[in-house]
């Protein structure tokens, strides 16, 4: 990921536990099973396996890489709908251009992040750059989908576009900890997300070594996932790593510390952490809908069949 220059010094600090909190202890550690999807490009089913009463708001998410493409390697995903819930694009290395069928677009890399509510739904397509693709080169990236309450499953598609610069920037108590907040808030501090269901998203870098301890809300469920090296979770100082997810349970703060050497391509313990609000509604899925029963899934995919989520541009330069 692009590097992040500015001193942990003088960023804004995120006070820890508060006297009397609970700090939430580790329910489960699970290891997402690797897979392919679009074009045939790799990613791993983050939270697969994990019941879905500790993931709502969340449906699922997929980090996509980390590869090193050669040349004339990457994939994207050929034109697909989707409606009812919200998907949120960061992408930490490599370029990714999106186009939809209401006329939206754009190009996130290096710490972006597109934000899109899929709502009533549409068309979109995702993929890389043709540069990208004629030179090969690092591509790593983070789908989630956040699932839209009943209320909200047919409001109009919309995007927010979060470039690298305009993420929150924090730190801990004692600068062991850089924290990019995308959306939500942690302490007092917001990020730049909006999010119909409450949710708050970061990606922490921690130091060899550092411990960070952060408030989180009550009623937010709680959970983590390793993007690079090591460390530990909980008071239980449970072990997690790349490529697994670490399930809290309830309380008022969290800790995480990161293992004292780093066996990985960087120096630091890079996670993901993540929590919301559940929405507590019955949640159906099928492929790239989310609905809350069978006949709207039924429904959605008639839509679809029938050309109602919309059409491809015809001056898309990405076929048909």
């Amino acid at each position: 990921m692009a590097a992040v220059t500015a001193d942990t010094l003088v960023l804004p600090r995120v006070q820890g536990a508060s006297l009397g909190d609970t700090e939430r202890p580790v329910l489960a550690v699970s290891t997402g099973p690797s897979g392919y999807e679009g074009e045939g490009f790799p990613v791993r089913r983050t939270m697969a396996g994990i019941a879905y009463k500790y993931l709502d708001p969340f449906i699922m998410m997929d980090q996509m890489g980390e590869v090193e493409y050669a040349a004339g390697e990457p994939k994207g995903t050929p034109w697909h709908p989707h409606r009812g819930f919200e998907t949120v694009t960061y992408i930490m290395d490599g370029t990714f251009i999106h186009q939809d069928s209401h006329g939206g677009g754009g190009t996130i890399t290096n710490g972006d992040t597109q934000w899109m509510t899929a709502g009533s739904g549409l068309l979109h397509i995702e993929t890389p750059p043709e540069s990208l693709v004629l030179s090969g080169g690092l591509f790593h990236g983070l789908q989630l989908w956040v699932n839209l309450p009943k209320a909200d499953k047919m409001i109009p598609p919309k995007y927010q576009d979060i470039r690298a610069g305009g993420l929150k920037l924090l730190t801990s108590p004692d600068g062991g900890a850089l924290i990019r907040l995308i959306a939500g808030d942690l302490g007092g501090h917001q990020g730049p997300g909006s999010t119909h269901t409450p949710i708050t998203m970061t990606h922490v870098s921690l130091n060899p070594g550092a411990s960070v301890t952060l408030p989180w809300r009550a009623d937010f469920n709680a959970l983590a996932y390793g993007l690079a090296g090591r460390g530990f979770a909980g008071p239980e100082s449970r072990p997690f790593h790349t490529g697994q997810a670490v399930v809290f349970g309830a309380g008022d703060s969290l800790t995480i510390r990161a293992a004292d050497t780093q066996d990985s391509r960087s120096p630091n313990f890079e996670f993901v952490l993540l929590g919301g609000l559940p929405i507590r509604e019955p949640m159906m899925q099928y492929g790239p809908f989310v609905m809350n029963t069978h006949a709207e899934l039924a429904q959605a995919f008639d839509d679809f069949q029938a050309g109602r989520l919309g059409s491809i541009p015809a001056d898309s330069p990405y076929g048909r």
